[in-house]
């Protein structure tokens, strides 16, 4: 008599698979956060020590001078009826004079500080720095900005406005920006503007140039190649209370843009390497947030954006501060006390 064997069935159910393919999902669900979070505190670290290095290049610099001073933002005309401040205006930033002190002497030889931007070679203004990008919003090989026409408008001596297209030359772009003031003494067109040569109330600011005779610039590392010479004695609210250098807003739309986000090494572009922060023009609140008329301070980290302060320090500074209080941290010298907890 044959004997029937029970048969045994191997293997999951749909509605088991389902469950296990669910209960996977959740966990992903709850993991991904968890590692793109650590991941951006990661490059936020990255992003801070970038400025500290920044902040100790600009020291170094300062303190290898005989007559003592930190870089100058660009050199710009005083817009005067005084020869001797009405030349330069194209040269290369500042971020080229700190070249040496971040171990880019090799970079920094290619460089003449008191020779026009666009006269130098290609593979000299389109070589990006590592140290000058942040890594929450890009890696140093998509760091180069085109040749780009706008339409610029400027004030005639009649007081009417006129306009011109501009062309600026392209060059390595970059995430960091020197603090060149606040608002004060305005935009309006006229000779007092804070971009104009001297008028800066931050640290690194634009400054007149010192002219020879024939209306060129002194030598421009010389001692004296400029006139506005920003020392840590005229910081008077205090090295740890007036930003050095912070990130600068710009839009993930407008990467590598003019004039959202220029030729960092270009001095006509200023708003490529300098920005200035107070009232009416606030920090970004996030990456997105449409920039007003006058660009400013901003960053791809949430909620925050990093700054280096002018005695070498580095803090994330909460993009919801108050613009008053933000006036005051990029004003070297308006004598009004800074919150504690900005």
């Amino acid at each position: 008599m044959n004997t029937l064997k029970p048969s045994f069935r191997f293997g999951f159910t749909l509605v088991e698979l389902l469950v296990v393919i669910a209960i996977i999902g959740v966990l992903m669900a709850m993991t991904i956060p968890a590692v793109q979070s650590i991941r951006e505190t990661a490059r936020q670290s990255s992003c801070l020590k970038n400025l500290r290095e920044i902040a100790t290049a600009t020291t170094n610099f300062y303190t290898s001078r005989p007559d003592g001073a930190f870089p100058p933002a660009r050199i710009q005309p005083a817009m005067v009826s005084k020869p001797m401040f009405n030349c330069g205006g194209k040269e290369p930033s500042w971020l080229v004079r700190i070249l040496p002190y971040i171990e880019q002497e090799n970079l920094y030889e290619g460089w003449d500080v008191s020779r026009p931007y666009n006269l130098h070679p290609e593979d000299v203004k389109n070589t990006p720095v590592e140290l000058f990008c942040c890594p929450t919003r890009r890696s140093v090989s998509t760091a180069v900005a085109p040749d780009m026409s706008v339409n610029g408008t400027f004030t005639l001596p009649c007081g009417c406005a006129g306009t011109q297209q501009i062309t600026v030359v392209g060059g390595a772009s970059g995430d960091y920006a020197g603090n060149h003031g606040d608002p004060s003494p305005g935009s309006t067109g006229g000779p007092d503007d804070f971009w104009r040569g001297g008028n800066g109330t931050g640290v690194i600011i634009s400054s007149r140039a010192r002219c020879v005779s024939d209306s060129t610039l002194i030598t421009g590392q010389k001692p004296g190649a400029w006139i506005d010479r920003i020392k840590s004695s005229d910081i008077k609210d205090g090295l740890s209370h007036t930003f050095l250098v912070g990130e600068l807003h710009v839009q993930p739309d407008n990467i590598n843009q003019m004039p959202f986000n220029g030729p960092i090494f270009n001095g006509e572009d200023l708003t490529a390497f300098a920005r200035i922060g107070g009232p009416t023009v606030p920090i970004a609140s996030h990456a997105y947030d449409e920039p007003g008329p006058i660009l400013g301070f901003g960053s791809w980290h949430p909620g925050v954006t990093n700054f280096a302060m002018a005695d070498g320090s580095v803090r994330s500074v909460s993009n919801l501060i108050d613009t008053e209080t933000l006036g005051r941290l990029c004003h070297r010298a308006d004598g009004l006390p800074i919150k504690n907890e900005f």
